[in-house]
């Protein structure tokens, strides 16, 4: 049984979501050595629970540290170009345990503002108790934000249309525009062409049309949520906003598969 059709069943019995804890437990054992030498060697550095941690990117200690500062310099350098970074208002949408947002206060200063929102109760409150510079809320699945209207002139979500279903797609966006000013920057990252190979024939089908594929039957918004999307279906998607940019990451990495990179315009 490949993995696509492994990950279907378990969905369809329920099962996902207590294999997926432990393989938690797995990573928690194979980094702990090294997990536990990077804390030696950072005393200073604080870390959120392993849990959250491993639930919004990888439970390896050197890359949500290191690694959301490099992503925090890839993400200046891609809104830089289109947006002076001064003197603005900037949004990380579902932030997590702040792997990115901790670091742009540092890397941009105090010239901008700084915004994170997630749905996570226990990310949030970890992030407000040891994260400085960053003004942290707690929103719902639902999309609704306490921002007023046209407050940001730049707005992130890495990864997270790609934990939601095509109801909650719509109505983010929906939710990100009302928010974002005209002329406003928006960076997210989907899960494009790059994943096909891990689809079932069914749903390579269905991709291949243009059909948004989700795979749920697990909490929406958890990292075994998953959602693929197809160009044409985002061509539709993002109607109301000029797409300026598309990256899209080769695969050289076998144990990596990087996600598309869309950064349109308000």
């Amino acid at each position: 049984m490949n993995k696509a059709k492994l990950s279907n069943t378990l969905r369809s019995l329920g099962l996902l979501y207590a294999v997926d804890k432990l393989r938690f437990r797995y990573y928690q054992l194979k980094n702990r050595t090294s997990n536990l030498a990077f804390k030696a060697r950072n005393p200073s550095i604080k870390l959120p629970p392993d849990y959250l941690m491993y639930e919004s990117f990888q439970l390896n200690y050197g890359k949500y540290y290191f690694g959301g500062e490099e992503t925090a310099k890839w993400l200046i350098g891609l809104l830089s170009e289109h947006i002076s970074l001064n003197g603005h208002n900037i949004l990380d949408w579902g932030c997590g345990p702040g792997r990115i947002v901790r670091h742009l206060p540092s890397l941009l200063g105090i010239k901008n503002a700084f915004y994170a929102t997630d749905y996570n109760t226990e990310s949030i409150d970890w992030c407000n108790k040891n994260i400085n510079g960053v003004a942290f809320n707690k929103n719902q699945l639902d999309a609704s934000l306490p921002y007023q209207d046209s407050f940001f002139d730049a707005i992130y979500g890495i990864s997270i249309f790609t934990h939601l279903s095509k109801q909650m797609h719509e109505c983010w966006l929906s939710e990100l525009m009302r928010v974002l000013k005209v002329g406003g920057i928006l960076l997210v990252t989907t899960q494009g062409e790059n994943f096909k190979p891990i689809l079932s024939d069914t749903e390579k089908t269905k991709f291949a049309t243009g059909e948004l594929i989700v795979r749920g039957n697990v909490k929406e918004g958890h990292r075994t949520y998953s959602a693929f999307h197809p160009d044409q279906y985002l061509t539709t998607f993002f109607k109301d906003l000029t797409v300026i940019d598309k990256i899209i990451i080769d695969p050289a990495d076998k144990s990596y598969t990087p996600q598309d990179v869309w950064i349109l315009k308000k």
